[in-house]
């Protein structure tokens, strides 16, 4: 494998169609230069759409088109058919904004055979506060199944991915490469799985009972967070988004009873729950090598669904294996406040909201991977332990948060590049080797660490609590309740 500098200016893909890109936060900032370095396109033919114009200056030095709007359910076909319909061939959305449907632009995507990726499924404004919906049918289930059931209307055709960031998106890809050192470890006879059934049934002769996207970001700011003004490493209003959506999970087949506030959904593939509780206000524990045991937060995200969906286990209708998968978030230390805060408020977000940017950040790293616990190992983390020294170096306009996403949307463009009419496919069916050889020099370490922690480590020695110790692995032990 060549060294990191050549890995970073090397053109991976040839696109010659038009090219839009909506939304130019923090994480279209972040991977304009990687799409620059590694794909080779016709600046006349690229347009980003945004409803803010604060960074258009980065657009104007490169020579890029950009129109200041926002793209809503009134105009996003007329304002979007003509720039994906200007030839030569087909045409490439690439959705990194928020409060644009996911669905709608797929579906339009599809209707003028035009590519599409994006990092989140997102609905229209207004759904995660509309009151005359369940919370049901306000969750990451509910967006995830409007998707699948567009597959199902719209099957085959022009590739577009759906969920291809770090998590959801790069996280899937390390759960397999985390299964396959697990089963290697383990000493299990075994070819590498190429079909989804072949992924479960590894994942369940190696014992894996649960899954956690365990993150702790330490990135440090220069300046102390003031009242009144939410701070994070990415997305305000992402974060705050997905937060205030309830907790939910992939549900696996070794959990004996539902905890408190958990329910089933009543459509769909059934793998996962939710709490009647805002993940914002859901702390679970966890691990990761720096920090080691933490609690996070339990914040809905796609993968914790797709995860447990993808590697479920069927004897005929029946399932028989599947493992439980959940987000287990630990933000920077200015986004822990800025969520307490808003708590404080009655769930009320603060009027002021930044991003913080590699400049604003002194140190700190974004670890990032997948605990998969409960085998005769106990459990194994793997990921990216990414530094914003690192990342300075290593790619402009980002911090380590933002490159571990924009590196995974990189490696989504080559992918689907690379397979052109695979219909809507999640990342969790796409080539990992493929995907993260392509993404790996932009993730600073990836490590595999096994630990001997569990959630009933150091438990109950003050405290007594009502844990179950016949499994160290249930949910009610994991669940700070």
């Amino acid at each position: 494998m060549n060294d990191s500098s050549t890995q970073t200016s090397t053109v991976l893909a040839r696109f010659d169609g038009p090219i839009v890109m909506i939304g130019f936060g923090s994480i279209g900032k972040g991977t304009m230069p990687l799409i620059e370095r590694h794909l080779a396109f016709d600046r006349s033919k690229f347009v980003v759409i945004a409803p803010d114009d604060r960074d258009r200056g980065l657009l104007d030095e490169r020579q890029i088109k950009f129109m200041h709007l926002a793209i809503t359910a009134e105009n996003y076909r007329e304002v979007l058919t003509p720039l994906l319909t200007a030839g030569p061939g087909r045409g490439m959305v690439v959705n990194l904004s928020v409060d644009t449907s996911s669905v709608a632009l797929m579906e339009l995507a599809k209707d003028l055979d035009a590519f599409y990726i994006d990092t989140v499924v997102e609905p229209w404004p207004g759904l995660y506060t509309d009151r005359n919906r369940s919370i049901s049918e306000r969750s990451n289930y509910a967006l995830r199944e409007g998707i699948l059931d567009l597959r199902r209307r719209r099957p085959g055709g022009v590739t577009a991915v759906s969920c291809c960031g770090a998590n959801p998106g790069m996280v899937s890809w390390m759960v397999k490469q985390a299964l396959i050192d697990i089963a290697r470890d383990l000493r299990i006879d075994f070819a590498e799985p190429q079909a989804r059934e072949d992924w479960a049934r590894l994942m369940q002769r190696a014992g894996v009972k649960g899954i956690h996207i365990a993150e702790r970001d330490t990135q440090r700011a220069r300046d102390p967070k003031p009242r009144g003004k939410f701070v994070n490493t990415w997305s305000v209003e992402g974060f705050i988004a997905e937060g205030m959506q309830p907790s939910e999970l992939g549900w696996g087949t070794h959990e004996k009873t539902l905890p408190s506030g958990g329910r089933h959904h009543e459509f769909g593939c059934d793998a996962a729950i939710y709490l009647t509780r805002p993940g914002a206000g859901t702390r679970v524990r966890s691990w990761t090598p720096t920090a080691q045991a933490q609690h996070g937060f339990l914040v809905t995200h796609n993968e914790s669904i797709s995860i447990a969906d993808y590697f479920t286990l069927r004897n005929s209708e029946k399932v028989v294996y599947r493992p439980t998968c959940h987000y287990a978030y630990h933000p920077c230390d200015d986004a822990v406040l800025s969520l307490h805060e808003m708590a404080g408020a009655q769930w009320k977000p603060q009027k002021e909201w930044h991003i913080l940017t590699e400049d604003d950040i002194v140190d700190g790293v974004d670890e990032l991977g997948v605990l998969l616990y409960g085998h005769a190992k106990n459990a194994y983390w793997y990921g990216s332990q990414l530094s914003i020294e690192e990342t300075r170096r290593l790619a402009p306009h980002q911090n380590a948060t933002g490159l571990q996403v924009t590196s995974a949307v990189l490696a989504g463009i080559v992918w689907m590049l690379d397979n052109p009419d695979r219909g809507i496919v999640e990342a969790d069916e796409m080539d990992f080797r493929h995907c993260l050889e392509i993404q790996r020099p932009y993730l600073g370490q990836v490590a595999g660490h096994y630990t001997d922690w569990t959630p009933l480590a150091n438990r109950g020695a003050l405290f007594p609590e009502d844990t179950d110790q016949s499994d160290p692995w249930q949910f009610a032990n994991v669940l700070v309740r």
